[in-house]
């Protein structure tokens, strides 16, 4: 064996290969002894990274996504920040998608450039990219639409490109489930060893995770896909569904051990979303949702009412356990959830002032102080890791207008209106799996947004376009095939 490996490594025609990558780990060796800098140890990474981009730029799709849980918040000197491995990972692909876009675009079939979901995903876009016009800080503003862009391009467009049967799903849907089941696997020790408290909950999760809400969310948001994944195992030997299964037993107790109240509700949601989807009850409920939240905004508006609510300073705190932190809640003594009221109530006056075009992308943090009111303020009102307004919806309205916050609600909805008609005119059975799971993963993301701004976070953001990725790709190639062959085959095309 020895024989055969020195034959072909060392004299056969892969030798050139060896050699290079033995050279380039050896200059980073000496590299970091003379600079004791550790980003010098990335080099033979980043030339491995860049053959296989050159030869296979698919399996840096792949890469990627196994990427997403193991990556880790990492600060610069300067104050900015990224997340190791995976953005990285993420401007290499768009680059390539894009060069791929650019190479084939005769190739490029009109109806996926033409398709409701994606002209709405990118007047999203622009509108985004027009408001930095208006922007207080027009710096921020441009970067975060270049982080939205390299968002859309890999995830969504990278989707389209890169998905095309069921087996491609599969393994997707694998190289994200195992190092995330290894984490969570990893984590439940960790916490076992602290007793399950509620204090250790947001301290065992670290680095993989910035806080519990951020583990919970990612936990909720891929759950589906593990339904789906043991619903297809019809083929395959018994202990591989128990696996499946096992495993998701254990995501269902990572979520309850990480004690986060948004991930419990949109766990709820999902269930109930699930009837909801096979009953052609979708477009009812999103009308009730948004009648019951203009009738609760208008409450409250209607003659200063929220003041009613204003929190007791003294007795709004953190609390320790969670049985405490559910009362606290519901009597509106908990810290988290006023410091929340404090710049909702800003917020909603920010909208007031620009209501059309919005302060900016990104721009919250900068202009909030000056809107807050001084009655719903808390002991953590300073805001010195410098958080967001903790809902996605008014975040988008104080930052790109009401104009701005309609398009991606009507983007947001329709992709579930779209899905659910869908989902009744498939007759395959695992492709109607594959849409449900990314339905219930929608609803799941759209729910933890009402009260957190996380879709520019690594660990939920990508599963958003890989979602309308999956509607479109499904409802694309479903029309193709029901032109040109018989549905029951679409199993061995998509």
């Amino acid at each position: 064996m020895l024989s055969a490996i020195r034959t072909k490594y060392l004299t056969g025609p892969e030798s050139s290969i060896f050699y290079i990558l033995s050279l380039s780990l050896m200059l980073a060796i000496i590299g970091y002894i003379v600079s004791n800098e550790w980003l010098v140890l990335l080099f033979p990474f980043l030339l491995v990274l860049g053959g296989v981009f050159l030869l296979d730029i698919k399996a840096i799709y792949y890469l990627l996504w196994a990427s997403i849980p193991i990556s880790i918040q990492f600060y610069f000197p300067n104050g900015l920040s990224t997340d190791l491995p995976s953005e990285p990972l993420m401007v290499l692909l768009m680059l390539g998608v894009l060069a791929i876009g650019i190479s084939k675009i005769k190739q490029v079939p009109a109806t996926y450039i033409l398709h409701p979901i994606t002209i709405l995903l990118f007047l999203h876009f622009a509108w985004i990219c027009l408001t930095i016009f208006n922007a207080h800080d027009k710096v921020i503003a441009f970067k975060f639409a270049v982080a939205k862009f390299w968002y859309i391009i890999p995830f969504y467009v990278g989707s389209l490109f890169f998905l095309r049967t069921l087996k491609d799903y599969k393994r997707l849907i694998l190289s994200i489930l195992i190092p995330l089941a290894s984490l969570v696997l990893i984590i439940i020790i960790k916490h076992a060893i602290e007793g399950f408290t509620f204090v250790a909950a947001n301290k065992v999760i670290h680095p993989f995770f910035r806080n519990h809400v951020n583990y919970a969310s990612i936990l909720v948001v891929f759950l589906p896909f593990v339904w789906f994944y043991h619903r297809v195992q019809t083929k395959h030997i018994f202990y591989i569904r128990l696996l499946l299964l096992s495993i998701g037993v254990m995501f269902l107790a990572g979520i309850f051990l990480s004690y986060t109240r948004a991930a419990f509700v949109s766990l709820g949601l999902i269930v109930f979303s699930y009837y909801i989807i096979r009953h052609r009850l979708i477009k009812y409920a999103i009308v009730l949702s948004l009648l019951l939240s203009s009738w609760w905004i208008y409450s409250l508006v209607n003659n200063n009412k929220y003041l009613r609510y204003a929190p007791n300073y003294e007795q709004t705190i953190a609390h320790k356990d969670f049985e405490s932190l559910l009362s606290a809640t519901y009597k509106l003594k908990d810290i988290s959830t006023m410091e929340r009221v404090y710049r909702w109530v800003a917020g909603f006056r920010m909208v007031h002032r620009h209501p059309w075009m919005g302060f900016g992308p990104n721009n919250f943090y900068s202009n909030y102080k000056s809107y807050t009111i001084r009655a719903f303020e808390t002991y953590v009102s300073d805001n010195p890791e410098k958080s967001g307004i903790h809902s996605y919806y008014l975040m988008t309205a104080v930052d790109q207008g009401l104009p701005g916050l309609f398009l991606f609600c009507v983007l947001s909805f329709l992709s579930l209106i779209y899905g659910e008609y869908l989902y009744h005119r498939i007759k395959n059975k695992e492709l109607k799996l594959l849409l449900m799971a990314a339905l219930l993963s929608q609803i799941a993301i759209l729910s933890i947004l009402i009260i957190n701004d996380m879709l520019e976070t690594v660990k939920v953001g990508p599963f958003f376009f890989l979602n309308l990725a999956i509607i479109v790709g499904i409802d694309l190639h479903t029309r193709k095939l029901s032109q040109t062959s018989d549905p029951k085959n679409i199993q061995n095309t998509h």
